[in-house]
């Protein structure tokens, strides 16, 4: 039982925390993305 506390802390918090930055950084591609694909009206 300690091993299975030990890898859930050792490799769970690491993912955890991968998954929640990965969730942060797609929002602020989508507005790139979306800026960019907007760019060559803008320069009419």
């Amino acid at each position: 039982m300690e091993n299975w506390v030990s890898l859930v802390t050792e490799v769970g918090f690491p993912i955890a925390v991968t998954f929640y930055l990965l969730h942060r950084i797609e929002g602020k591609l989508n507005t790139l993305i979306e800026s960019i694909h907007a760019l060559p009206d803008r320069m009419k």
